[in-house]
């Protein structure tokens, strides 16, 4: 047992400070920590590294400097390695009161802001949630809408990302023809 911390000491530089740390203790860190993230990461929620919330995102920094740490040498291995864990577990104890209780989840993840409804720009929840009406328009054209009046609700997520529904065209009466005893009807939607 003795033996394997010896060389886990020389080929990871356990005890020895940042500047101290020479290429291949420090590429070796790198491999250690990055097996070791994936591992803990992967016992989180699948969504924590997708388009999620403020709250996901603030995770990632914050692993992502822990970890950070090990590789480095700036803080020790070992408790840096325990550090990112307790942040997932932390984490993954949030989400799941989250899911339990609406008041919880509502006050770490924020909620959904409607910014249109039926065309109309809510310029109240815009001012809110920080949206111009040039980002409004700039999102509502990355989905595929071109104009407010297309729109039938657009709301901001959680996730800051926009949610669009198209408004359905009403169908009109355009044309009634009689051929031959066959009744003809053309239509046209908006």
């Amino acid at each position: 047992m003795h033996d394997i911390e010896a060389v886990l000491r020389l080929t990871l530089g356990l005890g020895l400070e940042g500047k101290e740390l020479g290429t291949s203790q420090m590429a070796l860190r790198a491999v250690v920590v990055y097996v070791a993230t994936v591992l803990v990461v992967r016992l989180g929620k699948k969504r924590f590294m997708g388009r999620g919330s403020a709250f996901d995102v603030i995770l990632g920094i914050m692993l992502g400097s822990v970890v950070s740490r090990a590789i480095t040498g700036n803080a020790p291995f070992v408790p840096a390695l325990a550090a990112a864990a307790a942040l997932l577990a932390m984490h993954w104890l949030f989400s799941a009161l989250a899911v339990r209780s609406h008041l919880f989840g509502k006050a770490i993840k924020g909620e959904p802001r409607v910014l249109v409804r039926d065309g109309a720009p809510d310029r109240e929840a815009m001012r809110r949630a920080h949206v111009s009406e040039r980002d409004l328009r700039e999102d509502l054209r990355g989905a595929g809408v071109s104009s407010l009046e297309r729109v039938a609700e657009a709301r901001l997520e959680r996730s800051g990302r926009l949610s669009v529904i198209e408004a359905r065209p009403e169908p009109r009466v355009v044309e009634v023809a009689v051929a031959e005893g066959v009744q003809t009807v053309r239509v046209e939607l908006g």
